[in-house]
């Protein structure tokens, strides 16, 4: 009876430990920092003019390195983080929209990304790039970009 309940606790703290390091890999899902985000802007602002048309982007401040938003359409945003998800804690590692309004491209490792998603398209980097939430109000016409 004693050896089953040494076996019994064994593999409890066996499954606890296991699901511990579950834990962990779960919450290093991006290597990018998460810092605090609440941006409002309005898309119909002449200074916005870039965002006024589907397949539109523009820079803001914000973030750690800076947000791009893209416009996917009339009513749905994505707001992306300019760190590199391959160079995070380089901040000369900022991705910028290229020619193609395409692809993002890190500055340093020329990894790049889908713009309309942050998914990685070329490497060295294997991580997305970090996803701010987006809210579109159509009724005032304001966007809110938060994490």
């Amino acid at each position: 009876m004693c050896t089953n309940l040494k076996k019994i606790v064994i593999l409890f703290l066996f499954i606890i430990s296991v699901a511990s390091c579950k834990k962990q890999t779960v919450n290093s899902s991006n290597p990018v920092a998460s810092v605090p985000v609440n941006l409002i802007v309005y898309p119909d602002n002449p200074l916005n003019f870039r965002l006024q048309s589907i397949g539109g982007w523009a820079y803001f401040d914000g973030g750690i390195n800076g947000i791009v938003i893209y416009r996917k359409s009339q009513e749905e945003f994505i707001a992306l983080e300019r760190t590199s998800s391959y160079l995070p804690n380089n901040i000369n590692a900022r991705v910028k929209v290229m020619s193609d309004n395409f692809t993002l491209q890190d500055t340093i490792s020329n990894s790049r990304w889908r713009l309309f998603d942050g998914e990685v398209i070329q490497g060295p980097a294997q991580w997305p790039l970090r996803i701010y939430a987006t809210n579109f109000n159509t009724a005032n016409g304001t966007l809110m970009v938060s994490n």
